[in-house]
């Protein structure tokens, strides 16, 4: 039997998902596209959680023999991360989407070693990248090193490691979604969102 991305991932971590973090505004237009690139999704009506200072930087690199990365529809290895505690006072308008590791094995994705807009990324399609990776930072419950500056940033970065997709990552690669209330999942259900959703404030900064 011919093993998969998936499952070399899975052998390696034990994990099952890779994870986006999205407005639940947005849900019903990933429902209909799909988890969407910058670029296509600059061109419908979203709400966008991005850090604009983040983006600008992420406009202006290109994957080596591949796309620019605005073209790439990303997703987490960890939702617990930077991005997500950079969101923390929008968590009641957040969800955290669980997808299917099978998304490694998308043709053409992409994996990055850490944030894909720091200058000493490192790319890899997905079945040469995905054994090279630190999973050990990666899925870290932090990446605060109150000691050692140089080790905090450079494990903040390595955090935000990214599955990057071109164009878009359909819909039924979603498996789930989590929220952090209650009032979130009523939300959420209301948007017409048909998968499973988890309520767990823990897992929210």
């Amino acid at each position: 039997m011919i093993e998969t991305i998936e499952d070399v991932y899975r052998a390696i971590t034990r994990k099952r998902f890779l994870y986006n973090i999205t407005a639940i505004d947005n849900i019903p237009s990933i429902m209909q596209n799909g988890i969407l690139c910058h670029d296509r999704a600059s061109r419908i009506q979203h709400t966008s959680v991005a850090i604009e200072s983040v983006q600008s930087r992420r406009a202006d690199v290109r994957i080596p023999n591949g796309r620019r990365l605005h073209q790439y529809a990303n997703l987490y290895f960890d939702y617990h991360n930077p991005m997500l505690s950079y969101l923390r006072a929008q968590n009641e308008e957040l969800c955290i989407l669980a997808l299917s590791a099978s998304v490694l094995d998308i043709p053409d994705c992409i994996v990055s070693d850490r944030n894909a807009a720091v200058a000493i990324a490192m790319f890899y399609p997905a079945n040469e990248g995905i054994d090279k990776l630190d999973y050990e930072k990666i899925l870290a419950q932090f990446w605060l090193h109150p000691d050692d500056e140089v080790e905090e940033r450079n494990h903040k970065a390595i955090k935000c490691a990214e599955i990057l997709v071109p164009d878009h990552i359909p819909y039924n690669y979603v498996s789930a979604a989590c929220v952090v209330s209650e009032t979130a999942k009523e939300q959420l259900f209301h948007k017409g969102f048909n998968r499973e959703i988890i309520v767990d404030a823990e897992k929210f900064f």
